[in-house]
């Protein structure tokens, strides 16, 4: 099996062995695919794209071909360990309508997302005067999937606001790596954000 993205790595190693998960937006099910031979979890993708539920399902991972943006409807409450919805937050209509079903449906969820308040993204902006293209955004503004872009800050700001405590946060580079820059100014120098939270009393935020 090849080696999983730096990204979905550091997911992997937040999901509990034996687990059940169900992983949203999961493309052509790497991270299922990995975590059910190494970890043991059961569990379903949810992909909307119809050659990549395809690709999955060669793979032995069950996937289910829905549009998230049509709700969680066919999932129980607390009905899994973890829901998983890696970096496709920003590409749904209803961004919290959805953060809210994933806490419904999974007893805790982890969540990555583009960072807009990345200095380079800041820097198009500002300076060049042109929509961003990184490496975590690479579409032009004309053909984007991306409709709902945020910072680091905006999604700590909506957690707050919506009773979701952070239990963990990872903020990797444009390499996908961990440096002190991150820790120090995550906002500024986190390019991908990683987060693992629950609809539970907060709990003190924990920087990995």
């Amino acid at each position: 099996m090849s080696a999983l993205r730096p990204d979905l790595a550091i997911i992997a190693g937040w999901i509990r062995p034996g687990s059940r998960i169900l992983d949203l937006g999961c493309g052509e099910g790497d991270l299922l695919a990995h975590l059910r031979a190494e970890h043991g979890v059961s569990g379903y993708g949810v992909e909307i794209d119809e050659a990549r539920v395809v690709a999955a399902i060669r793979r032995g991972v069950p996937v289910i071909q829905q549009d998230l943006d049509g709700g969680l409807r066919n999932f129980g409450d607390q009905s899994v360990d973890t829901v998983v919805l890696s970096l496709t937050l920003q590409a749904s209509k209803f961004p919290l309508d959805l953060l809210l079903e994933m806490l419904r449906v999974g007893r805790e969820v982890i969540v990555t997302f583009p960072n807009m308040g990345h200095w380079h993204a800041r820097w198009q902006l500002a300076v060049q005067g042109r929509m961003p293209v990184t490496d975590a955004l690479p579409h032009a503004w004309y053909d984007t999937p991306n409709i709902h872009l945020c910072t680091i800050r905006d999604f700590e700001s909506l957690c707050r606001e919506n009773g979701v405590a952070v239990h963990q946060r990872v903020v990797l580079n444009d390499q996908r790596r961990q440096t002190w820059l991150n820790r120090l100014l995550p906002n500024l120098f986190g390019e991908v954000a990683l987060y693992r939270c629950a609809r539970v009393a907060a709990s003190p935020l924990r920087e990995e």
